[in-house]
């Protein structure tokens, strides 16, 4: 699990930073596209500000989200392809769902 060790909204742009600590204590800085509810639990889709060797541009990380005791936001990483292939398409089909209900505006 990695917590967080910031986070900051990026004035210009609206995109929320998220500094987590990686296994080898490195600082990440990831921007969070969405956070998405998926079988009962809170994922948040990121990506990290400076892309990781061969990584694309519209890849991504899914974390699930909990709290500690204090109520702060901790980020386990989810690797299972079921729990990442859910998030993703329950994240596309709310996109379908917001831009519906702008064509209808």
């Amino acid at each position: 699990m990695s917590e967080v060790v910031e986070l900051k909204e990026n004035k210009e742009n609206g995109d929320i930073v998220i500094t987590l600590v990686n296994k080898e204590g490195e600082k990440v800085d990831f921007v969070e596209f969405a956070r998405v509810e998926y079988n009962g639990e809170t994922y948040a889709i990121l990506q990290p500000v400076k892309l990781f060797d061969n990584m694309k541009e519209d890849e991504a990380f899914v974390f699930k989200v909990t709290q500690d005791e204090n109520n702060a936001d901790k980020y386990d990483i989810q690797v299972d392809d079921e729990i990442v292939n859910g998030v993703f398409s329950e994240y596309y089909r709310l996109l379908d769902e917001e831009e519906a209900q702008e064509a209808k505006k």
